[in-house]
Formats: C-alpha cells, structure tokens, sequence
C-alpha cells in the first residue's frame, strides 16, 4: 500500500519529547529551544504587501544578496545565484538527502551526529558510516580512509558547536577535512546553525571555505540566532549542485513563506544586529555557566564532559555505560525532559552511556532542580546496573 521507504520511517524522538514538555511544570533539557525570553517580538511594520502573492523558488532576491553578502564575510566564494532559502535547516537536510541518496547508498556522518538528520538520511535508505569526533573534531585520515573503504560521495559535518557534542573543529581539522574533500571528490555538507552563539575565542572559519575543487553545500539557520517559528534557513551550494537543488525545493513547497523571509532580512540588515546578539550570547553564557556548575555538583562521580565553547548542549559520557533511554519515560514522569545520547549515533557506530543536556531553555531555578532530580535517577540506575 505505502512506498517501501515506509519501512524505514521512525517517530523523531525530539518532537515526541517536546510534545512532552508541553505538561505544566516540565523542565525541559531536551530540545534545542530558545530560552523564551529571548526571543524577539516581530514586527510586522512596513511589510510589503508583494508579500501575499507566491514568491521566487529560490527566495527573496534582497534576502539571498544579504546571505551571500554575509557568507562572502566569513570567506565564502559563492554570490546570491547559490543561495537557496529553504523552510528551516530540516528542508536543507531532505532536499540534500533526495540529491544525493538512493537505497543503499553509503554516506558519512561524524558519530554521534543531529538525530533529524539521520532520521532524514535512512528515510532515503541511506548507510551511514560514522566517523569519531575527538575534542577538535573528526580526524582527516579516518575521514579519508572510511570514503575510500565505503565508496561514499557525501559527507554531513556539523563542525561549529557540534549536535549533539558541541565539539568545535579546531582550524587544522577544519583545512584537513576541505583538503580530503578536494583530493577524493567527496562532497561536503557543512551544517551551520549554531555559529552565532559562540561563547569563547574560537575558530569558525566554514570548511566550505576552505575548499577549492569538489562539491559543498553550506547551510545555516535564522532558528537558533533569530526566531524558529517563522522556519527559515538557506542553502549556499557549489555551481554545479544548486540548480538541481532549486528543482527539488520547486518540487517540495514552491517556495519559503515570503513573511518568514521578509522579517529574516530586516534581521540581517539591522545596525543592531550585533548589539542584539551579543545579549543573546551574554544570556546563554550566563546559563551555561550554571549547568556547569551544577554538573559539577551532582555528576562529577557519574560522567564525564567538556564545557562547550558555543552552541546549546552539554554532551555527558557517562562513567557506567549504561543505556538511557530506558531511563527517559520515568524522567518524564518526574517532570524532566532530557535526550538520550544512543540515538544520535548512526547505526554503523552505536554507542551506549550518552546522554545530551540544553541548557538555554530552563531557568537557573529548574536546571538546579533538574540536573539534581537526573542525577538521582542515573546513581540508582548506575547501582541497579551492578546488581
């Protein structure tokens, strides 16, 4: 009755914990959510009224100049004829995954890698092999070895703020990856989205970049810096990659909410852009310097961690691998949403003992509470393990 692609479609774990949070009195360390107060009110002043009509496939022409302007300024060589606004980064990843994927392929992915992107890839029937991420990031000759050995064309990296590791590739690994890339053809998918919330001194200079002969497509998003309900994001993709990938968004949905579009270029172009995020970051460093200092308190003895430079989640190994998801419903029922660490690990590369904490969303009152309650819950199930 269905297609045999139905086969391979799971529940996204994420949202069916998020439609958790929406309880009363939920403390949610789960999703990648702004913290609520953060968020901009828009302002709908002055919208054209071109607007209510149907829109260009490839988006807002003054909105896809302001992109490849400010892709250009990170070192970019791309104009605004590769940029392609899509609905929200999760359209990047599945046009992307109809490009390049058919059953059976094999792709690389770092592992662990984002939960949605893998969801997306095996819906396709995609084999992905992961490659393991230490603290400054994947190593290029393992990440040479594996597309030789695999025979895979297509390798999806997060390097800024990794999801869920928050690992940050240090300036070496990111020229080392661009330079396999141009030695094998192997096409590089460099997932962007948490690059603004930086924290400390770091490198963030795109692969993309770096790279000179092969294939990329670079993505960002306006969900984690701006507002995530107006669902805007944008592909800057090689000359030969995004005319095709302009077919397949004229395919999928015409093209991106113009109203969406609209408000992320008077972001863009706003003088106080940057006054506006250095709020947001001061905000987020303050509260992760809360989780740390609470994970410290209560799961010293249990996990392991680094301190992310950026981005919104801290990456727990735990001590004891014990499996966690069997420990996320009675979470739930205690009022806290966390993620287990299992799933973000491709199927080539599983790993047991992960668990991924945010900690932008939750006030500094609930992360106490929280992190004390989890703590509580992972020392019985540490004790009950060795039993």
């Amino acid at each position: 009755m269905f297609s045999e692609r139905i086969s391979r479609l799971n529940s996204s774990l994420v949202r069916d914990i998020l439609a958790a949070t929406q309880r009363p009195g939920m403390i949610s360390f789960a999703g990648g959510l702004p913290a609520p107060g953060e968020l901009p009110v828009p302002d709908w002043s002055g919208v054209p009224a071109a607007v209510a009509q149907y829109g260009p496939s490839e988006g807002e022409p003054e909105l896809r100049e302001a992109i490849a302007g400010h892709a250009r300024d990170l070192g970019m060589d791309c104009d605004a004829s590769q940029v392609l606004v899509v609905s929200g980064s999760q359209q990047g990843i599945d046009l992307v995954a109809k490009l390049f994927i058919d059953p059976g392929t094999p792709m690389i992915t770092e592992a662990p890698t984002y939960l949605a992107a893998l969801q997306a890839f095996e819906l396709f029937g995609a084999e992905c092999h992961g490659v393991t991420l230490s603290s400054d990031g994947i190593d290029a000759g393992q990440l040479d070895t594996l597309a030789g050995s695999t025979g895979a064309r297509l390798a999806y990296l997060i390097p800024t703020f990794q999801n869920p590791s928050g690992t940050c590739y240090s300036a070496d690994a990111r020229a080392a990856v661009a330079c396999v890339a141009d030695e094998t053809g192997l096409t590089i998918f460099e997932d962007d989205p948490y690059r603004e919330l930086v924290y400390e001194a770091v490198d963030r200079t795109p692969i993309c970049s770096h790279i000179k002969t092969a294939s990329w497509i670079y993505q960002s998003s306006f969900s984690k810096s701006f507002m995530p309900g107006i669902r805007v994001g944008y592909l800057i993709a090689s000359p030969d990659l995004i005319p095709h990938l302009v077919r397949l968004k004229q395919a999928a949905d015409l093209h991106t909410n113009r109203m969406g579009q609209w408000l992320a270029y008077r972001q863009l172009v706003d003088p106080d852009l940057e006054t506006r995020l250095d709020g947001l970051r001061t905000a987020y460093a303050e509260k992760r310097a809360i989780m740390a200092e609470t994970l410290s308190e209560h799961f010293a003895e249990l996990a392991e961690w680094n301190t992310p430079a950026g981005g919104l989640f801290f990456w727990l190994r735990l001590k004891q691998a014990i499996d966690t998801r069997p420990l996320l419903p009675d979470m739930l029922e205690r009022g806290v949403a966390f993620m287990p660490g299992e799933v973000f690990f491709p199927s080539t590369a599983p790993a047991i003992g992960y668990m991924r904490i945010n900690f932008s969303h939750a006030s500094p009152e609930q992360i106490h509470t929280g992190v004390a309650l989890l703590a509580k819950e992972f020392r019985a199930a540490s004790t009950r393990s060795q039993t």
